[in-house]
Protein backbone atom coordinates (compact mmCIF):
# COMPACT_ATOMS: atom_id res chain seq x y z
CA UNK A 1 0.00 0.00 0.00
CA UNK A 2 1.37 3.39 -0.99
CA UNK A 3 1.83 5.82 1.87
CA UNK A 4 0.24 8.62 -0.14
CA UNK A 5 -2.85 7.42 -2.03
CA UNK A 6 -4.42 10.89 -2.33
CA UNK A 7 -5.40 11.88 -5.88
CA UNK A 8 -8.26 13.57 -7.70
CA UNK A 9 -9.47 10.31 -9.26
CA UNK A 10 -10.28 8.96 -5.78
CA UNK A 11 -12.84 11.65 -4.96
CA UNK A 12 -16.28 10.09 -5.37
CA UNK A 13 -19.24 12.04 -6.81
CA UNK A 14 -20.81 12.09 -3.33
CA UNK A 15 -17.76 13.85 -1.86
CA UNK A 16 -16.19 10.80 -0.20
CA UNK A 17 -12.44 10.59 -0.47
CA UNK A 18 -11.91 6.93 -1.35
CA UNK A 19 -8.26 7.27 -0.23
CA UNK A 20 -9.42 7.29 3.43
CA UNK A 21 -12.07 4.58 3.06
CA UNK A 22 -11.41 1.25 4.77
CA UNK A 23 -12.53 -0.63 1.64
CA UNK A 24 -9.79 1.10 -0.37
CA UNK A 25 -7.14 0.83 2.35
CA UNK A 26 -7.54 -2.85 3.23
CA UNK A 27 -5.32 -5.54 1.75
CA UNK A 28 -7.90 -8.24 0.93
CA UNK A 29 -10.86 -7.61 -1.41
CA UNK A 30 -9.62 -4.07 -1.91
CA UNK A 31 -11.93 -1.60 -3.65
CA UNK A 32 -10.26 0.52 -6.31
CA UNK A 33 -12.41 3.57 -5.64
CA UNK A 34 -15.72 4.77 -7.05
CA UNK A 35 -14.41 5.26 -10.59
CA UNK A 36 -12.53 1.95 -10.78
CA UNK A 37 -14.00 -1.05 -12.58
CA UNK A 38 -13.42 -3.11 -9.41
CA UNK A 39 -15.33 -0.77 -7.11
CA UNK A 40 -17.04 -2.64 -4.31
CA UNK A 41 -18.99 0.07 -2.53
CA UNK A 42 -21.45 0.44 -5.42
CA UNK A 43 -23.11 -2.77 -4.22
CA UNK A 44 -24.54 -0.94 -1.19
CA UNK A 45 -24.39 2.65 -2.43
CA UNK A 46 -27.67 4.22 -3.48
CA UNK A 47 -25.90 7.37 -4.64
CA UNK A 48 -23.63 5.63 -7.16
CA UNK A 49 -26.73 4.34 -8.97
CA UNK A 50 -28.18 7.81 -9.43
CA UNK A 51 -28.28 8.71 -13.15
CA UNK A 52 -27.91 12.43 -12.41
CA UNK A 53 -24.39 12.20 -10.97
CA UNK A 54 -22.54 9.81 -13.26
CA UNK A 55 -18.99 11.05 -13.75
CA UNK A 56 -19.54 14.40 -12.06
CA UNK A 57 -19.68 15.73 -8.55
CA UNK A 58 -22.97 15.74 -6.75
CA UNK A 59 -22.83 19.48 -6.06
CA UNK A 60 -23.47 20.06 -9.79
CA UNK A 61 -26.77 18.17 -9.63
CA UNK A 62 -30.01 20.12 -9.87
CA UNK A 63 -31.39 18.40 -6.75
CA UNK A 64 -28.29 19.02 -4.61
CA UNK A 65 -28.31 18.12 -1.81
CA UNK A 66 -30.75 15.26 -2.31
CA UNK A 67 -32.30 13.19 0.47
CA UNK A 68 -29.85 10.33 -0.08
CA UNK A 69 -26.83 12.57 0.23
CA UNK A 70 -28.22 14.30 3.31
CA UNK A 71 -28.75 10.92 5.00
CA UNK A 72 -25.24 9.75 4.10
CA UNK A 73 -23.76 13.02 5.31
CA UNK A 74 -25.62 12.78 8.63
CA UNK A 75 -24.36 9.23 9.19
CA UNK A 76 -20.76 10.16 8.40
CA UNK A 77 -20.85 13.32 10.53
CA UNK A 78 -22.25 11.38 13.49
CA UNK A 79 -20.24 8.18 13.20
CA UNK A 80 -16.96 9.20 11.55
CA UNK A 81 -16.61 12.94 12.10
CA UNK A 82 -16.47 13.93 8.43
CA UNK A 83 -18.96 15.47 6.03
CA UNK A 84 -19.61 14.75 2.37
CA UNK A 85 -21.49 18.04 2.08
CA UNK A 86 -18.53 19.97 3.51
CA UNK A 87 -16.23 18.11 1.10
CA UNK A 88 -18.41 19.00 -1.90
CA UNK A 89 -18.58 22.62 -0.77
CA UNK A 90 -14.77 22.74 -0.51
CA UNK A 91 -14.48 21.26 -4.01
CA UNK A 92 -16.97 23.81 -5.38
CA UNK A 93 -15.26 26.71 -3.64
CA UNK A 94 -11.56 25.86 -4.06
CA UNK A 95 -11.37 23.23 -6.79
CA UNK A 96 -10.55 19.54 -6.73
CA UNK A 97 -6.76 19.88 -6.53
CA UNK A 98 -6.92 22.16 -3.50
CA UNK A 99 -9.37 19.77 -1.89
CA UNK A 100 -7.06 16.77 -2.43
CA UNK A 101 -4.17 18.75 -0.95
CA UNK A 102 -6.29 19.54 2.11
CA UNK A 103 -7.31 15.88 2.44
CA UNK A 104 -3.67 14.78 2.27
CA UNK A 105 -2.82 17.17 5.11
CA UNK A 106 -5.81 16.15 7.23
CA UNK A 107 -5.67 12.38 6.79
CA UNK A 108 -1.93 11.67 6.80
CA UNK A 109 -0.66 10.17 10.05
CA UNK A 110 1.61 12.64 11.86
CA UNK A 111 3.65 9.77 13.30
CA UNK A 112 4.57 7.68 10.25
CA UNK A 113 3.09 9.34 7.15
CA UNK A 114 0.56 6.55 6.58
CA UNK A 115 -3.11 7.14 5.85
CA UNK A 116 -5.72 7.47 8.58
CA UNK A 117 -8.74 5.24 7.90
CA UNK A 118 -11.90 7.31 8.38
CA UNK A 119 -13.97 4.26 9.33
CA UNK A 120 -11.64 2.93 12.03
CA UNK A 121 -10.12 6.23 13.18
CA UNK A 122 -6.52 5.06 13.03
CA UNK A 123 -3.49 4.88 10.77
CA UNK A 124 -3.38 1.79 8.55
CA UNK A 125 0.44 1.67 8.77
CA UNK A 126 1.31 2.21 12.44
CA UNK A 127 -2.12 1.89 14.09
CA UNK A 128 -1.96 5.28 15.83
CA UNK A 129 -5.44 6.38 16.88
CA UNK A 130 -6.81 9.58 15.42
CA UNK A 131 -6.67 12.30 18.05
CA UNK A 132 -9.77 14.33 18.97
CA UNK A 133 -9.80 17.58 17.07
CA UNK A 134 -7.59 16.07 14.37
CA UNK A 135 -9.12 15.91 10.87
CA UNK A 136 -12.32 17.65 11.68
Amino acid sequence: MAKNPFRTTLIAPCGMDCAICSAFLREKNRCGGCYAPDRLCSINCTISGCPDIRRRYHHTCTSFPCRRLKQLDKRYRTTYGMSMLDNLEAIRKNGIRAFVKMEREQWTCPSCGGTIDVHHGKCVVCGKERELGENG
